[in-house]
């Protein structure tokens, strides 16, 4: 592994984030989603990533769990592996191993490893979250992006993640 300061790869990562990089968390077992939401700066004078998970998510329990993420994202000049995201995008973790589609590295500084497949990792303690408050959001966000789920309470909880430690698989 190559340590590497995660605000100098944020051009990177944010370019990937909208084609879908990768949440993964270690609660129960393995876990890993598609996300294609996110931020990353600083705040409070910390590295962040803020990531978005929706309440029914499996991705949510283990959050909420451990306080533990790590984010991972193709190296430059790769492309997005289609059946990672396939399975990782459509596939619960309450139902499938997701272990069993990727080659897992242990975490270096928290207890989510990282994915060999897409060596740029970021991992991540959370300092804080919130649950969104729908009406906040202008009408055309909250039809567009939640219309009969947020009647059934499906919205997102905001977490924001302190990168304790970047770094890209080698090899």
């Amino acid at each position: 592994m190559i340590s590497i300061h995660a605000l100098d790869n944020a051009e990177q990562i944010v370019q990937a984030l909208p084609q879908g990089i990768l949440l993964n968390t270690n609660g129960d077992k393995f876990n890993s989603m598609v996300i294609a939401w996110g931020s990353l700066g600083t705040i409070w004078g910390l590295p962040a990533f803020t990531v978005y998970v929706r309440q029914s998510r499996y991705t949510k329990l283990q959050l909420d769990k451990t306080g533990e993420f790590s984010i991972s994202a193709p190296d430059i000049g790769n492309s997005l592996d289609k059946n990672i995201c396939r399975v990782f995008g459509s596939l619960s973790g309450r139902d499938v191993s997701k272990a069993d589609y990727v080659t897992l590295t242990p975490g270096r500084s928290i207890h989510v490893p990282a994915i060999r497949e897409y060596p740029l990792t970021l991992e991540c303690r959370v300092l804080y979250q919130q649950d969104q408050e729908l009406e906040k959001l202008p009408r055309e966000i909250r039809d567009r992006f939640y219309g009969h789920d947020a009647d059934l309470g499906d919205f997102h909880t905001a977490y924001i993640g302190q990168i304790v430690d970047a770094y890209r698989i080698d090899g």
